[in-house]
């Protein structure tokens, strides 16, 4: 062979090896980074990636099974909450027209279903009267007065105000 022949394979033969190297170097960088993955989900280095994978999804499960037994937690909270006495309207009045002051008053107390309890005052100059009266979805079994209607229509559409019924507006 002739020299400028020898010389274009030796520098062939180098950019090769140049090359090889730099691919072997290339994917000693990739393994090493392998490697810290691998020993960031296993912990010590010990554990195989099939026993990691188990691992991981056995946490995947018990969170699984913990969201369900949560959603199940709120959705009685959501009952309870439904189930709690929480709209309240007051209507005040005066019962008699010469007593002035609207000391007689009749309170709806209602859940959301509009279950819940008619409790109405009625203050006269020598007594004072209290009556109570249920309530299932919004109606009562006892006639309400006027008063106790107003409080009831009130407190099911959730303004808990007091209201003066007379004039139908809003008292603070």
């Amino acid at each position: 062979m002739e020299e400028p022949t020898l010389a274009v394979v030796a520098i062939g033969a180098a950019v090769v090896a140049v090359l090889a190297l730099a691919l072997a170097v290339g994917a000693q960088l990739r393994l090493a980074r392998i490697r810290r993955d691998f020993r960031a989900l296993a912990g010590d280095g010990s554990t195989d990636i099939a026993r990691v994978a188990a691992g991981q999804n056995h946490r995947i499960d018990r969170i699984a099974t913990e969201v369900s037994r949560l959603r199940e937690q709120v959705r009685t909270a959501e009952d309870d909450v439904r189930q709690s006495l929480r709209h309240v309207a007051v209507v005040r009045y005066d019962a008699f027209g010469d007593m002035g002051g609207r000391l007689s008053f009749s309170a709806a107390i209602v859940d959301d279903l509009g279950d819940g309890i008619v409790i109405s005052s009625i203050h006269a100059r020598s007594e004072s009267r209290t009556y109570a009266k249920g309530v299932v979805g919004g109606r009562s079994s006892i006639t309400l007065s006027p008063e106790e209607q107003q409080a009831l229509a009130a407190a099911t559409r959730g303004e808990p105000r007091s209201v003066h019924p007379s004039s139908q507006k809003d008292v603070p």
